[in-house]
Order: structure tokens, then C-alpha cells, then sequence
């Protein structure tokens, strides 16, 4: 019996063992592929390092946009226990501020298995965080995109969405160059999920993006946005556009909408206040669009400057159709018609020119057409074909009817109106730089081509400089330079129909006239103070011009003054050297030979380093920093006693310096 017993046991112990066996070599041999794929990536991980997106800076290397390297913190709660659950809530109740039973809610009552306890925590929160080993606890890398200025160029530059590509502005149309190219790391990790070791021999680096430098001045923008906002509740519109362009480069040097948003938080503005409107929403230009006419009758040489038509009291006939004027005028000159603004001396005149002529220039004028400037969403507009015109559209054209533009377009052909003609891509990118700031790509003007003669264009100028001289721009009349430019009043087509209350309200200005490096478009939708261009459009104008050209004095450096700007800088300068030339022999003590005590300008100037304007005087010193190229503004008179500045500082675009002038008080003599 008991043999029975034992032969039992050992059958069972056998047949244990041969199953053991068995079950041991279907893991070790047969399936050994198989577990041993599932225990590496149990314990191994591919981890990927993002790669850093590229800075964004305006055109003086103001940073406009950066990544923050923030850091999201998770849990997954089968692994955490009751004590893990306490430890996780006192810590990051200590680290983040928020009460313990914030944290312990959320771990408690999870929505799903792995609970995000810190969503993008910044790096200095994060690093508190690193040697913390808790059941359950794993952080990713999280960066965020800052706009350091908010609001400022949103609609420039655009904002990245959750997946970190560029959804609109410059990041979406440079997304490519922006994004680098990510990196990965091989981690492993022990049973609980915790990190054990990284493989230094097979981690790959990231490699960032590149660094966009755009043709934005920051100090434009915000001159520009401010100004905007102004006009919005002085003139009670619920929209305006503004652009400010360099026309002889296409650069653009502020472009703005409002009401705008903040890129740093995107998601709660709407998708129409997101919209570039000054890229997207066309309109009927309205009286703008005469200047563009007559520089189409006047290159053709097709009209003269001295022939008059006749405007019929206000209100013509044409064609079974009523063509009005906001004034009663009669006989007018060329120069009148577009200083009057005159719908019946445009619709009068426009007829010398066949159908397929005036298609031909505005069309080389970019209308109709992409301009190509480096934004997405453009609209090319709509421009008719000659085979389409009817026996209205040629003089309604010629005073921005039966047209649709966008500001952009505009802006761009108004610059090559008053830049000898040249019709240039409007562009935003000036450089592409790596992280260290070596140049990878340069950017420079990029000329499409000729659409009127030099001629042409300086005859325009002459005529938009009388607008604001003598004609509806009055309140667009700078104080230092003189400055031209042309309103626009246009009526909105709401429902097909022309609305009776409802206007765009336009003005596009440029500055100094002889010279011009401003070109500065202003759009307000709807006013509901004013209505008409020169009383809503050209006085924002003047305010943003008259802010630039106090920020930034290059603007009219070189430039003819108006004669009492002129006598009174001079004045200032002459008073200067004056006193200089007086105080030369006043201080001289008795018994003592004389000393000069003025200090010219150097004959050869080193233009690598910052010299040391003290003693020199304001002509002098003026003189130094206009041929370094270094923005410049002035505190009194007399001889220069400090410089913002010092001395040595190596020269590079976009400094600035202030130079602080008095007029010392004399000792020993009596100056009568």
C-alpha cells in the first residue's frame, strides 16, 4: 500500500517537473523572442527629446517670441497607494501653492487612469521636483511659446497650437525653419516604472530651430497699435487697420488689426478677431485709388497738369447714372481734381485711356493679384478684365468702385507710387539666424517690376503733397516735414445694396516728401464720428507719423525741414556754437594765453567703436551719430556733457544713444 503511495508521488512529481520543464523551455526557447520584446520595452524606453523652436525677433533684436521649457507632471493611479497618494499631495501642495486636498481630489476621484497633477509648470517649479520617486510619478517635457509683449504684432506673428505647429501669422508661414529636429534618449526603468539609467552612447541630441529676425520695428508696432485703439473710441468704429511700409524695400515695417488678441492665449478670442484682415477682407478702395488713375493718364502722357475739366456744381450725368461730389465745384485742374478729391473729374478724365491700357497698369500695380508678402490667408482681390468692363465700370473704377483690394495692396502700390515707380514684394522675414547668431540666409529687396516712370511717379508726389497742403488732408499736415498722401471715403455693400451709414474710411500717407521712407496705410471700418477720410483716417495718420518721427529722428535726417522746423533747429545749433565761440575768449583769464576750448569733429572717423562726444559740440555730435548710423535724441543745448551711451561700445545696427547738452555758466567775464 504504502509502495502505491510513494510510486503516486514520485508519478505526480514527475509529471510536475516534465510540465515545469516543458512551460520553461516554451519560455526560454520557444518564446524567449517574444517575452524578451515584451521586458525590454517594459524596461527600456525610447524617450524623445523635443527640439527647441526657433526665437523670433523684430528687426533691432527684440526678442518677440521664445519657447519656455516647461514641465507637465502625471500620475498613474493603479501604481499609487494611499501613502504615495499623501506624499504626492504634501509635496506638490508645497511646491505649487494649492491645498493639499486639491491634489488629493484628483488622485482619489480620477477621470481615467493617468491624472496630469501640474499642467506646463515652469522649469524653476519643476527642478524641485527631480529627485522625487513616488509609485506612479512621471513628468514629460512640456515647453511653452511666449509672446513676450502680449498683444503686440499678434496678428504678425501668429501662435502655435497643442501640437506645437504654427496655426497662423509668421509661425505657421515659417513653421519649417522654426522647427528643428527632435532628439531622443534610451532610459531604463525598474519594475515600478522608475528610472534606473540613461544611455549616454545612444542619445541623440536635438538640434533647434532656426531664429527668424523680421523687418517689425517694435517700436513702430506699438506706435501704430496704440494710436489705432485711439482712433477706434475717438471716431467710434468697431475696426481699423494700419500698415507701415519702407517703400523703396517692401519691408513692412508694422502691420496691425483691431481689435487684436493675445498669441499667449489664442484660444479665447474668436477666429474673426484672429483673421489678418489686412491680408484677407477686400473692399472697394474708394477716392485712394485716384492716384493710382491719374499716374496711369500722366505716364501714357495722356493728360497735362494745367488742363482744367468742368465738375458740374456737384452732380453729373453719365451714362442714365449719377455721379456726385461732396462739393459744389466747377472748373478744376488736374491738380484740383485730386486735391478736391473729385469723383467727376476723375470719371471725366479716365476716358482718354482705352480699357485694355488702364487694366494693364493695375494689374502691374499688383491689383487683382497676390502681393506674395510671407503671411498666410491672402486674398488677391477682385480686378475686371477689359472683355468684362460694361460702359459704367471705367469711371467708376477710377474712383475705387467696381474694384475690391486688400490694405496690403494698397499699401504696396502706393509705394511704388512715390518711390520712382518700382513695385516691390512686401515682405516680413530679414534674416534667418542659428542659435549661436551666425547669418544662415540674408533677405533683401525684391523688386518685381516697373510700373510707371520716375517722371510719373515725382509728379504724383507733388500732387499728393498738395492734397494735405491745400486739399481734404489737411489734419494729415506733419509739423517738422512735409508730408503727402490721399483720403478715401467708400460706401459698404451690405446685402448688395450700398449702405447710406456705413463707410470705409481711408488714408494713405507718406513722409518726408522729397525723400520718402514711410509709407503708412490707416483703414477704419464703419466710424461712426466723422465718416469721411480726412476727418477720421488722416488725423490717426499724423499722430502715428508725428510719435515715429520723434522716436526714431533718422526719419527725417537729410531731409528738407519746413522752413520754421528749419529756423528753429538751427536756431538751437547757431545759439549752441554761439555761446562756444563767446566762451572761447570770456573764460580766458587775464595774463594767460588763450585755449580753444571747442572740440571739432574728428577729419577721419573710426567707425567700429562709440567715440567720446564730450565737449563736442551739438552740430558736431549730431553729425558723428548720423554717419555711424545711431538713432539719436537730444536733452538741452549747448556743448554735449553725457552720452547714454560710453565710449568704446562697438558699433552694430540699431543702437541708440542720448546725448545730454548745457550750456555751463561763465566765470571771470561778463558776456553783454
Amino acid at each position: 500500500m504504502n509502495n502505491n503511495r510513494a510510486l503516486l508521488v514520485i508519478f505526480v512529481l514527475i509529471i510536475f517537473f516534465a510540465a515545469l520543464l516543458i512551460k520553461l523551455f516554451d519560455i526560454q526557447i520557444r518564446k524567449h523572442d517574444d517575452f524578451d520584446y515584451y521586458a525590454k520595452n517594459q524596461q527600456i524606453e525610447k524617450k524623445v527629446i523635443r527640439a527647441e523652436r526657433g526665437f523670433i525677433y523684430d528687426r533691432n533684436g527684440e526678442l518677440l517670441a521664445y519657447d519656455r521649457n516647461d514641465v507637465s507632471f502625471f500620475v498613474d493611479t493603479r501604481m499609487a497607494k494611499d501613502k504615495d497618494i499623501d506624499s504626492l499631495s504634501s509635496i506638490f501642495s508645497r511646491v505649487f501653492g494649492n491645498s493639499k486636498s486639491y491634489y488629493r481630489n484628483k488622485l482619489k476621484n480620477p477621470a481615467s487612469k493617468v491624472v496630469c497633477l501640474e499642467k506646463k509648470a515652469p522649469a524653476e517649479l519643476a527642478v524641485k521636483l527631480k529627485d522625487v520617486k513616488i509609485n506612479g510619478l512621471f513628468s514629460k517635457e512640456d515647453p511653452t511659446r511666449i509672446y513676450s509683449y502680449d498683444n503686440l504684432a499678434s496678428h504678425v506673428l501668429g501662435y502655435v497650437g497643442n501640437s506645437y505647429e504654427g496655426i497662423d501669422g509668421v509661425e505657421k508661414y515659417y513653421n519649417k525653419v522654426l522647427t528643428g529636429t527632435d532628439g531622443n534618449m534610451i532610459i531604463e526603468r525598474d519594475v515600478k516604472g522608475r528610472m534606473v539609467t540613461v544611455s549616454e552612447d545612444a542619445t541623440v541630441q536635438p538640434v533647434p530651430g532656426e531664429n527668424l529676425v523680421l523687418t517689425i520695428d517694435k517700436s513702430y508696432q506699438k506706435i501704430l497699435e496704440e494710436e489705432l485703439r485711439k482712433g477706434l473710441e475717438q471716431f467710434q468704429s468697431n475696426a481699423a487697420i494700419g500698415i507701415i511700409m519702407d517703400p523703396n524695400t517692401g519691408e513692412i515695417l508694422a502691420l496691425a488689426n483691431m481689435p487684436d488678441y493675445n498669441p499667449n492665449k489664442y484660444g479665447a478670442s474668436s477666429d474673426a478677431i484672429r483673421r489678418n484682415r489686412a491680408l484677407t477682407d477686400t473692399y472697394e478702395p474708394g477716392s485712394t485709388f485716384k492716384s493710382i488713375t491719374i499716374s496711369t493718364l500722366f505716364d501714357k502722357h495722356l493728360i497735362k497738369g494745367n488742363e482744367s475739366v468742368y465738375a458740374e456744381n456737384g452732380k453729373f450725368r453719365y451714362r442714365n447714372v449719377n455721379i456726385t461730389d461732396s462739393h459744389k465745384l466747377q472748373w478744376l485742374t488736374v491738380r484740383e481734381v485730386i486735391e478736391q478729391s473729385s469723383n467727376i473729374g476723375m470719371a471725366k478724365l479716365i476716358g482718354k485711356i482705352d480699357d485694355d491700357s488702364f487694366y494693364k497698369y493695375l494689374r502691374n500695380y499688383g491689383f487683382g493679384n497676390y502681393s506674395f508678402i510671407d503671411l498666410p490667408g491672402e486674398s488677391r482681390g477682385t480686378l475686371k478684365k477689359p472683355g468684362n468692363f460694361n460702359e459704367l465700370t471705367q469711371a467708376f473704377m477710377s474712383f475705387g468702385y467696381e474694384v475690391s483690394v486688400t490694405p496690403i495692396q494698397i499699401a504696396t502700390a502706393y509705394a511704388a507710387l512715390v518711390n520712382g515707380g518700382t513695385l516691390y514684394q512686401p515682405h516680413l522675414l530679414k534674416r534667418v539666424t542659428s542659435r549661436d547668431g551666425s547669418v544662415k540666409e540674408e533677405f533683401t529687396p525684391k523688386p518685381l517690376r516697373n510700373v510707371i516712370r520716375k517722371e510719373t511717379s515725382d509728379r504724383i508726389k507733388n500732387l499728393l503733397v498738395g492734397v494735405i497742403e491745400n486739399g481734404t488732408a489737411k489734419t494729415a499736415k506733419l509739423d517738422r516735414v512735409t508730408a503727402g498722401g490721399k483720403t478715401g471715403t467708400s460706401q459698404q455693400l451690405i446685402n448688395n445694396k450700398y449702405s447710406s451709414s456705413s463707410y470705409n474710411s481711408s488714408f494713405v500717407g507718406f513722409f518726408p516728401a522729397d525723400k520718402p521712407k514711410v509709407v503708412c496705410y490707416i483703414l477704419v471700418n464703419s466710424p461712426q464720428v466723422g465718416r469721411y477720410g480726412g476727418l477720421v483716417a488722416a488725423p490717426i495718420f499724423k499722430n502715428v507719423a508725428e510719435r515715429l518721427i520723434a522716436a526714431d529722428i533718422n526719419l527725417i535726417s537729410g531731409t528738407k525741414l519746413k522752413d520754421d522746423e528749419k529756423t528753429k533747429f538751427e536756431k538751437v545749433i547757431t545759439a549752441s556754437e554761439k555761446v562756444s565761440q563767446n566762451r572761447k575768449y570770456a573764460d580766458v583769464p587775464q595774463n594767460s594765453q588763450a585755449r580753444n576750448y571747442s572740440v571739432s569733429r574728428p577729419s577721419v572717423l573710426n567707425k567700429s567703436f562709440m567715440p567720446d562726444l564730450s565737449s563736442y559740440n551739438l552740430r558736431d555730435a549730431v553729425a558723428v551719430l548720423l554717419e555711424l548710423g545711431i538713432k539719436y535724441k537730444i536733452e538741452g543745448s549747448g556743448k554735449v556733457v553725457s552720452q547714454s551711451l560710453p565710449s568704446g561700445t562697438r558699433i552694430r545696427p540699431g543702437l541708440f544713444c542720448q546725448l545730454k547738452c548745457v550750456e555751463k555758466k561763465l566765470t571771470g567775464a561778463r558776456i553783454n
